[in-house]
């Protein structure tokens, strides 16, 4: 004797083997070239090799958990901006916190108070 529902468990049981196997692949997509949260667009200088710029193509170039912070308001574009980022950090929750620490302490070490405080500009 043969039992009947045998084929119809083991394709149900593969199909959930399956549908486990696919939702655990998306959770670890990469997040590289994303923007992520981007709350502002951040201002940034003219010139690829300012340190700004480059700080942010590296922010969307990394594939963890990152942030950049910046400040957000400057009365003359060209006079300065300031900013900090944080790249591949454990949680979006410290990047952010990292990254806002160190554009704050770039604004303490300079001395400067007409770019406007820092401000997490975009986060993933």
């Amino acid at each position: 004797m043969k039992p009947k529902y045998l084929p119809n468990a083991s394709a149900s049981i593969l199909s959930v083997i399956l549908l486990l196997a696919a939702s655990s692949t998306s959770i670890a997509v990469s997040l590289a070239g994303s923007e992520g949260d981007k709350r502002f667009p951040p201002t940034l200088p003219y010139t690829q090799k300012a340190p700004c710029t480059k700080a942010y193509k590296a922010y969307i170039a990394a594939d963890g958990h990152s942030a950049y912070a910046t400040t957000p308001y400057t009365r003359v574009r060209s006079l300065y901006i300031i900013c900090g980022a944080k790249l591949n950090a454990p949680s979006q929750k410290v990047a952010e916190d990292l990254a806002m620490k160190s554009c704050e302490g770039t604004v303490a070490r300079h001395r400067v108070t007409t770019g406007g405080a820092c401000e997490i500009a975009a986060s993933k």
